[in-house]
Order: structure tokens, then sequence, then C-alpha cells
């Protein structure tokens, strides 16, 4: 028999049973959109997880204190490798005075005096750990807070991030310049008030980067030049959105804004992120010697973005798990309702043999049907996941849809249907002729 014999065949046959076929290709529909809504979440998944963290710098080390101060902490460990120190001395409850006794030099003195509650993480602090902590390539501290910040296209005042920084901030933490130039070493010993806006402070504030760029922005009722406007760069993995962060030399923050009730963070670069954890060991006897009882809370930014990657290399896993059992299911549905299909066609098996047609022709007549079938439901299936990819978005989940992706729910549709149609077919074409005419 030809095959366009064949294919006329499986046409007819699949053409007089249409509610047959829907019912039959339903667990394939629903795998297949399944697999697809798999890929494209998982693809999603990875894509926001590179966001998150492409602001970090590999070998980056956070140290903060959280002694007391109600100010929000700034987490500056935008790198690869973060780790992130929060030091809080026990029973410590007072705000921090950052000239008070809270640091203690290497080089004499009594230890044993430091006020624990008057702990505040200084510039002095960064000078130590840059010569008695080795195999580190930068070091920089930096703190946050929020205020009002009034000027440009705004008709009234609205809160905003303020980061407290030094200039070295923009390197360590890599974000790029739109506009303009970042703070710069001369701002901060001068506690000049200029600013560094992020892309949707300045859009916000001023309608664009152009027009914010030299402007004039008020924050906490004092005039602010705008030296510059980031690019934006998406919210990092410390929670803290550059992109509508408003930066200022960190001197500066001190003088007009915060006071000494900060609760700053310093971040040491590791030259070699494959020694992190020994650079933390030397930071945290650094410390200990500056701050002995004081206790650290460390937090590392690289082991996060691993954590993140797994539980997201997990959930899609577990994903695909729940698409192959659904993919059984329907296959196990297509291979039931052949076996009643072949049942009802003995009569026509027995006759189609009678004129001629080899075993070969049976089975790939039967197979044909199942395969049909199946693409039947994994088109269905991709239509289905395109029209509920709105809704799963509404929940928050990042989709990201692909070709790829939909082509390898296809061809694991048209797989399914012909494995599990396999056994059917071939038990079709095994049928004696005779004994086929003679079934009632």
């Amino acid at each position: 028999m030809r095959l366009s014999e064949i294919l006329r065949l499986v046409w007819l046959n699949l053409s007089q049973n249409k509610f047959k076929v829907i019912l039959t290709s339903i667990g394939i529909v629903v795998g297949s959109a399944t697999i697809m809504m798999v890929l494209a979440i998982g693809t999603g998944g990875r894509q926001e997880v590179a966001e998150q963290f492409k602001n970090l710098n590999a070998g980056a080390i956070d140290i903060t204190y959280e002694g007391g101060s109600s100010t929000q902490m700034f987490s500056m460990a935008q790198g690869g490798g973060e780790v992130s120190m929060t030091f809080s001395a026990p029973g410590g409850g007072g705000g921090p005075d950052m000239g008070g006794g809270g640091f203690f030099s290497f080089g004499g003195g009594d230890n044993s005096r430091i006020n624990q509650e008057d702990i505040t993480l200084t510039t002095e602090d960064c000078e130590d750990l840059s010569v008695f902590v080795p195999s580190i390539s930068d070091v920089t501290i930096s703190y946050s807070t929020t205020t009002s910040v009034g000027g440009g296209d705004m008709e009234s005042s609205s809160y905003y991030t303020i980061a407290g920084v030094e200039d070295n901030y923009a390197q360590i933490s890599n974000l790029e310049m739109a506009i303009g130039d970042f703070l710069t070493e001369e701002n901060n010993e001068s506690k000049e008030k200029v600013c560094v806006l992020g892309a949707s402070a300045a859009q916000e504030i001023f309608g664009s980067a152009y027009e914010a760029y030299d402007g004039v922005v008020y924050i906490d009722d004092r005039p602010y030049i705008v030296a510059g406007v980031l690019t934006e760069m998406g919210t990092v993995a410390s929670g803290i959105n550059p992109d509508s962060t408003i930066f200022i030399p960190y001197e500066t923050g001190i003088k007009y804004i915060t006071g000494d009730n900060i609760s700053p963070t310093i971040t040491v670069i590791a030259e070699d992120v494959n020694q992190v954890e020994t650079v933390i060991t030397n930071i945290e006897t650094v410390l200990a010697d500056s701050y002995p009882n004081a206790e650290f809370t460390i937090s590392d930014a690289g082991s996060k973005m691993e954590a993140a990657s797994a539980s997201n290399e997990t959930l899609t896993l577990l994903l695909i798990s729940m698409a192959v059992i659904v993919f059984v299911v329907g296959g196990i549905g297509i291979m039931n309702v052949l076996f009643v299909s072949i049942k009802e066609r003995t009569n026509e098996i027995g006759i189609l043999k009678a004129l001629g047609c080899s075993r070969k022709d049976i089975l790939l007549e039967f197979l044909l049907e199942a395969s049909c079938i199946s693409l039947i439901g994994a088109v269905v299936g991709v239509l289905l996941s395109l029209g509920i990819t709105p809704l799963v978005e509404s929940f928050s989940v990042r989709v990201s849809l692909s070709l790829s992706g939909a082509v390898l729910s296809l061809l694991f549709g048209v797989l399914t249907g012909s494995i599990f149609g396999f056994y059917p077919a071939y038990k079709a074409s095994r049928l004696v002729p005779v004994v086929a005419l003679n079934q009632e």
C-alpha cells in the first residue's frame, strides 16, 4: 500500500472520530503545555538570577555592624562572591557614635574599654583592613538612609533612598554612567553637595538623564548639583535598587543628613574569589582586635547566588518531572484508546490484510494515527501555554517563551504518541486475516 493511501485512511479515521481524538489528546495537551511553560519559567528564572547578580563584583565582602542604629543598611557587596558581615554587639541598644570609642586602632591601647553600644565602623577601619588583611584589592565604606527629595519637574517632595558612598563605590559595584561622572575623592573630602542619580530617579525627578545632568535637586531641603546619572542597572541581590537611589559623598551625608547616627557597610574586595573564606577569617581577626566580644553575622552573596541558581534548577527539575508524569499518563491514554480502536476495527484490519496489506502497512497506519493524535494535542498544548502566559506572569513569575521550547514540546508530544502507540499498532499488525474477518 502506498504511503498516500495509508495517510488517507489515517485522515478518514481521525476525521470520523473527532470527539475521541480530542479526549485522547487531552493528556498530551496538558503535557505539552507543561513542558513549554517549564522551559519558559526555567529560562525566566535563570535570567532573573543573572539580572539580580549582574552588579556583583566577584570577591566582594560586606562588613556591617547593626548595634542600635535605626538607619537602613546599604549593602555594598554587589560582587559575585559577596560576603556580608553584620556585627552586633551583645546587649547593644543605644545609637552608635561614629566619633566615640567605637573604633580602636592597632598599635596599643586598652581594647576592653570599648563601649559596645557605641560601635560604628569608620574609614579608619577601612584603612586597618587594607593594611592588615592580605590579598584584597580594594576597600570602601557606605551607608544609606531615606529622606525627602524635591526639585526638577516634581510638584512636591518625595522620599528616596540616599546612599553615602566613596569615590570607588561605582567601580566596586560595577555601576556604569549614562552621562556625567561619578563622585570623586575631592567631593568627599570637601563635603560637597553633589549627587549622582539612578536611572529611575533621574526619570522621575527630571524626565530624562539628559535633563537631570548638571541640574539641582533638593535633598532634605538643601540643593545638590547632579554630577551624573547611572545607566539602568536593575535590582541587585541585596535588595538595593541603584536605579531609584541617589548617591552622595560619604562625608557630605554625615554632615548634612544623617549625622553620626548611621550603620555603615565596609566592602572589601578579595583579589582571588577562591580565597574569600581566608579573607573573611583575616577580617574577623582584625575586627576582633578592634572590637573584642562583638558578634558578627556573615552573609555570602556568592553563596546566595549559588543557592538561588540551585533553587531555580530544583524547581525546574520538579516541573519537568511533573511534565513527564503528565506525558506518561497521556501516552497511556493513547495506548488504551488504540487498543479499544483495534478491537472495534478488527474486521477492517482483516479486510485490509485480505486485500494484500502487509503487517508493515497496518503497523504504520495505527502508528501514524497515534502520532497524529499526539501531534494535535502538542500543538493545542503550545497554543494553551501561549494563552496562559499572561496569567502566570500576573503572579510575578518571569516567563521567557522561546521557539526552541515550542519545538521541544511538539517533539515530546509526537514521541509520546509514537512510543505508546507502537505496541497497539504492533498487535494490530500481527492479527491473522481469517481470525480478524471472523471477529464479531
